[in-house]
């Protein structure tokens, strides 16, 4: 999705004077289109996030719109403070993108992992993440972004191409079945594995979210969860102040809450130990063994209640 992003903001930045791009020093063999195209509009900040954050704000309070620019904890964790009262008390629109969310740096360890991130900044006022699925929801989602003009976190990972057409929306149904016995939400490119998973199960239907909070339930949603009564919320973030709990909620005040509802999260690191993305997916239930486990025994009602 990196390239994706980069190719976009290459357009953003040539045709929005006003728009600014700074970088946590990182980007390389991705952002030279950027800085080509930008100028002096492309700054790098070096290694001082929370001071990146604090340049945007202030640019932003002047008129300009500003993309901030780390690895997703880099962007997040060490600049929370920044976001929280430079950025989204006043409003301002500065646009946090995030790379490599979840788990996706693997090795490198939980220092470079973003399995909360979503959870520390949707709670914040006039915030609105947004997590692409596949690659072409990038462009989607920076468009919103760019339309709305207020604070935004675009969570970027690895992604790849819808399996066919789709007009892209904030809520995607992705596999649609004549007798769905199960509803699975998906945020995220963790998607990819959700679809191997269930390559030999028909009765799965199969959405993706973009966007958190999310403030209803579409239609098509809404009427799979009605006929199947069983959801499966599958997410590479903890469950805590993510999807799952967003879900619940609408469930709550749509009167949805009489279904088998389980999901399949982030677990942080129960072994103890790093390894690559596959290996933290595995740990978590969220490689495609795991899902494809838990979406037979939801089938089969064998998930204890």
């Amino acid at each position: 999705m990196r390239k994706t992003f980069s190719k976009i903001i290459e357009s953003v930045i040539a045709s929005n004077k006003s728009s600014i791009f700074i970088t946590g020093d990182l980007g390389y063999n991705a952002l030279e289109g950027v800085k080509e195209i930008g100028g002096n509009r492309f700054i790098n900040a070096g290694v001082a996030e929370q001071n990146m954050v604090g340049v945007a704000a202030g640019l932003a309070s002047a008129g300009f719109e500003v993309f901030t620019y780390s690895i997703a904890p880099f962007a997040v964790y060490r600049c929370y403070e920044q976001i929280k009262i430079d950025i989204c008390i006043h409003d301002l629109p500065v646009y946090i993108v995030g790379n490599g969310g979840g788990y996706a740096y693997g090795i490198m360890g939980a220092t470079h992992h973003a399995i909360e991130d979503i959870a520390c900044l949707s709670a914040l006022p006039n915030l609105d993440c947004w997590i692409p699925a596949f690659t072409e929801d990038v462009e989607f989602c920076i468009n919103k972004i760019t339309t709305n003009k207020k604070p935004a976190y675009l969570r970027l990972g690895l992604g790849g191409n819808y399996p066919s057409p789709l007009n892209i929306s904030t809520i995607n149904l992705i596999k649609k079945t004549a007798d769905p016995g199960v509803t699975i939400i998906v945020l995220g490119p963790v998607i990819h594995n959700v679809l191997k998973a269930t390559e030999d199960i028909e009765n799965a239907e199969i959405f993706t979210i973009l966007k958190i909070p999310i403030l209803e339930l579409s239609n098509e949603l809404r009427k799979s969860i009605t006929v199947t009564k069983k959801v499966l919320v599958i997410e590479e973030h903890v469950e805590r102040g993510g999807l799952s709990e967003c879900v619940l909620s609408l469930l709550a005040k749509s009167n949805l809450l009489s279904i088998k509802f389980e999901s399949i999260h982030a677990k942080g690191y129960p072994s103890k130990l790093y390894g690559n993305q596959a290996f933290h997916q595995q740990e978590s239930g969220l490689d495609v063994a795991g899902i494809h486990t838990k979406l037979v025994q939801l089938l089969n009602n064998n998930i204890d209640a």
